[in-house]
């Protein structure tokens, strides 16, 4: 009887828990397509309030979509309370790793400054 009892509850949970993912998942969506629409609503960026109206939507639109995020790594982890993902232990630190690291921080800055020096001339010309 106690068997049966604690399968229940835990049918009972993994019901509850499944409930709650699939409503913030919903919520979620909902609030993304929203704040999209309002977005695109708001046009060109140049109104006085529209940049700072933009900037706290894509915000939340970035806040919501790491909620999002989160509950299905969640899910994925822990479905339903027993099978588990372990993930890879991190490998050592070694210089090759921090060289490829320093090699793609440059890269990236390179890009970052190229892309800047030609934003300034397409919008100067």
């Amino acid at each position: 009887m106690s068997e049966f009892a604690d399968g229940a509850r835990l049918a009972s949970v993994q019901r509850r828990l499944l409930r709650l993912y699939l409503v913030i998942s919903v919520l979620m969506l909902l609030g993304l397509g929203g704040l999209t629409v309002y977005s695109i609503a708001l046009g060109p960026l140049v109104g006085p309030g529209v940049e700072a109206s933009f900037g706290y939507a894509v915000a939340l639109m970035f806040l919501m979509g790491a909620t999002l995020v989160h509950c299905v790594d969640r899910m994925y982890r822990l479905w339903p309370f027993g099978r588990r993902v372990r993930t890879q232990a991190p490998e050592v630190i070694t210089d090759r790793s921090l060289a490829s690291v320093a090699k793609w921080f440059v890269l990236a800055a390179g890009a970052a400054a190229v892309a800047y020096v030609l934003g300034g001339l397409i919008g100067a010309w």
